[in-house]
Formats: C-alpha cells, structure tokens, sequence
C-alpha cells in the first residue's frame, strides 16, 4: 500500500510542475512592477479564503520567475517537485548540491501570502544568515518583509523580525522565544506571531538528533545560595584532587559516573569532621561527586574550554560533543558547571532553576503545517510519519547521478585513521581542491593539523 500511496503522490506532484510551466510563458512577459503587484493580488485572494490549488500553482510560477531575474538561477522541474512537497506538509529528501536552498523560496513564499507566520529554520546562525540575505533577496525584490534572527537581538527587534512576512532562524532561537513568550508578565514582552508553518533545513537533525533535547530556560537562585554554593565546590575541589583513583573512588567511563570506595568515604569523612558523608541532612556526597566528574569525566579543550568574558573575568564554555562549535551562554546541570569553575579556581557562579522548558519535538508539533529537507530521510521514514505524520518524498535529481558512494572504512587505530586523513589532504591538495576536516574535540584537531603541516586551525 505504501509504495501504491507513494506513486500516486509523485504523479500528483508531476502534474501540478506540468501546469506551473504553463504559467512559465506569461510571467515572463511580466515586468517587474507587473509581478509584484500580483503578488498583492494573490495575497488579497488567499485571504477570501479562495481555492488554494491555483494559487499555489500561481506562487510557485511566481516565485521561479522571480529567483531568475534577482539569482539568476531557474527552478528546474524537480526543484518545483521538492517545493510542492514541501508545501503539501512532506519531508523533500534530495541529493546534496541539488539547491534545498532555492526549493525552499517556493512554499515560504506562497505561505507568506497567507499573511501567517512563515519559518525557514536551520541547526546554525551562519546558515540562517546566508539564506536571508541570499534567498531572501526573491521575497523582497516580490514585496515581502524578510526576517533574521540573531543570539544577541534585542526585545523591540526580535518582534520586529516575527512580524515580518517570512523569517530565517536556527531551531534553538525559535525554542528559546517561545519559552520565553510563556513566561513574561507582560503580553507587551511577546515577540512571536502564533506559529503556522515551518521548513527545516536539515530535518533529521533537528527531529530524529535532536527530538529529546530539551531546550531549556533558567534562571537565578539568590546571592546567598551561591555564597554556600561557593564554599561547597571549592572544598569539594580540593578534596577531589587528593582522592586517588582506583584506590578513593571509581570511574565508570560508559556511564559518566564516579562511586567512593570505602576508603573514599573514611578519608572524606575525616577532612570534613562528620560521621557519615551520605547523611540526608549533609549534602557533602553531591558536592564531592560532582567534583570527581568534573575531574575525571570532563576534560579542558575537549568538553570545554576557558575564555575570558567581556567582564575581563575567566569563565568555562561548553564544546558540543557533535559539531565542536562552543555554546556561549549554556551551562551544563546539575552542579556540574559549578564544579568545574571551582576545578580550575574561577568564580563559582550561581546555578540556575528552570523556569521552562521544552523538547525540539513537543516544539515543533505546535506548528499546524510543517515541512522539511535533507539528503537522507529514507531511513528515518518510519519515525517521521509516527512521530510528526511526515511523508518521506525521494525527490530525483536534475541530471543522471555520476557520484559514487564509496562504503566506509574503519581503521583499528585512532593513528591509522589519522595517518589515512593526512594522506588523502596531501593527495587533493596536489589537485588543487580545498579540503575540510571536522573532528570531534580540540585535540583531535590538533593532531590532524600537526601531521598535515598546518599552523591554524
């Protein structure tokens, strides 16, 4: 049944391409004037809740001749095929160089027209920037209000960019303005518009990777609190340093986790003159655990590293463990931050409560019509539709697909891959092709950098 319901969507889809490109003829003899004053028709005529079939037909002619006169780039078929499948509420999976970028103008642009709030979300700020001032030069050459969100915007100019007619942002911008949408005093203090359609550049990341990950709103306990806080960490960090492993306590690797032994205990006890450290009126036991995690589990310029702060004041920053890319202004739970500032001497700051929070999935099943895009949706087609009710659409590439996928290969040796790394730069760099090595920490890209020969990294 699955594969009967996916052919007739494609049919379906190919045939709506076929009467855009019966459109292709009239809007090129359009001037400029011409077009954006259809595009007010088109907004007047979706909002007397006419037939949307022709007028996405419509937006989408639209739109593709738009982005050739201000990119210079024509929409081929099966880029109107992804976008309608993003317009239908479907993942768009296509091929990497195929233009997701440009697909994308298409259903965000006849969404706009419905004069609801339009989101083309992405998993960083540098890809939310690049597609508003690249993208975005086709809604606003059409008369539209196109919109950027940023990690240091202000209140006045994040609602300002809300009410605008089609906004670009990451995942995590969108989550954090909601929550705290949900927790002002003031109605004045809302920046966004009620949510109503998304598309999401990398769709898998943000809700197969990330569909758990809760994005969460903290805030301050008192000044008093910290003070005992304070004196809590950096005794524990003094103890924890004469604790010998193996001998005081144990490392369980797999689970992030540290125990005393009996001996652990005793000495603890002794430095701190009580008779037993798990005691429920002591809370010693949190302290100096947290202070063995912080010395063994987590280390410097591989979870994070220290920075100095626009106070002039040394402070820890969180390394994502899958990109590499710091996390300014996070904190990691639980004490654990605490203990790592009280690690290294810095000032223990105050530990913060959660005010709010919030999954990537509970999210963004909030938004009536969403949509998305990635290379690889096949494997994940299951969880997409049980999940978030997403159809997986395979869209075809413009030309006969030449790459080949070459299976991966493990190496024994963190050395041998390294080794293998270094050789194949040497070997593009001969041809003249650039070539971009990610790793996972800081060292790693410390040695890769030594064995090729580079300087900065």
């Amino acid at each position: 049944m699955a594969g009967i319901k996916n052919f007739f969507t494609k049919r379906s889809l190919e045939q709506k391409v076929a009467l855009i490109n019966d459109l292709e003829d009239e809007f090129k003899a359009c001037t400029n004037s011409a077009l954006q004053a259809k595009v007010m028709c088109l907004k007047q005529l979706s909002q007397k809740s006419q037939p949307q079939q022709g007028l996405i037909l419509t937006a989408f002619a639209l739109g593709r001749e738009a982005s050739r006169r201000v990119l210079g780039i024509r929409h081929f078929d099966v880029q109107l095929f992804g976008g309608l499948a993003l317009n239908g509420n479907r993942i768009a999976e296509m091929k990497t160089g195929e233009g997701k970028t440009v697909v994308a103008i298409l259903p965000a642009l006849f969404n706009a027209l419905l004069g609801e709030s339009v989101h083309v979300i992405t998993v960083n700020e540098y890809l939310a920037r690049r597609d508003s001032e690249y993208t975005g030069k086709v809604h606003s050459f059409l008369g539209l209000s196109v919109g950027l969100l940023h990690e240091r915007m202000g209140l006045a100019e994040r609602k300002k960019n809300y009410n605008c007619d089609i906004l670009y942002a990451t995942d995590s911008e969108i989550g954090f303005d909601f929550l705290r949408d949900n927790t002002v005093r003031d109605l004045s203090e809302v920046v966004q518009r009620p949510l109503y359609y998304s598309v999401l550049d990398e769709v898998d990341s943000i809700l197969i990777d990330k569909a758990s990950t809760p994005l969460i709103l903290s805030g301050y306990t008192s000044a008093d609190a910290n003070n005992e806080a304070d004196v809590y960490c950096n005794t524990s960090a003094q103890i924890a340093k004469g604790l010998i492993r193996d001998f005081h306590y144990r490392v369980d690797e797999k689970s992030r986790s540290v125990s005393l032994t009996d001996s652990g205990e005793q000495l603890c006890e002794k430095i701190l003159d009580l008779e037993d450290i798990f005691d429920v009126s002591s809370q010693w036991a949190y302290y100096v655990k947290n202070a063995l995690i912080a010395k063994e589990i987590f280390q410097k310029d591989r979870e994070y590293l220290i920075a100095t702060d626009d106070e002039g004041q040394r402070e820890i920053i969180i390394i994502d463990d899958s990109t590499g890319r710091i996390m300014e202004g996070q904190r990691w739970k639980g004490g654990i931050h605490q203990a790592i500032e009280a690690k290294h001497n810095l000032r223990v700051r105050s530990d913060a409560s959660t005010l709010a929070s919030i999954s990537y999935q509970s999210l963004f099943l909030l938004y009536p019509k969403m949509a998305g895009m990635t290379g690889t949706a096949q494997t994940e087609r299951e969880e997409f539709k049980d999940v978030y009710g997403l159809d997986v659409v395979t869209v075809p590439t413009n030309k006969l697909f030449k790459r080949k996928d070459l299976p991966t290969t493990l190496y024994l040796t963190g050395y041998a891959k390294w080794r293998r790394i270094a050789e194949e730069s040497f070997t593009y760099k001969k041809l003249g092709r650039p070539v971009l090595i990610g790793t996972r920490t800081i060292k790693g890209s410390e040695i890769i950098a030594s064995m090729i020969g580079v300087d900065d990294t």
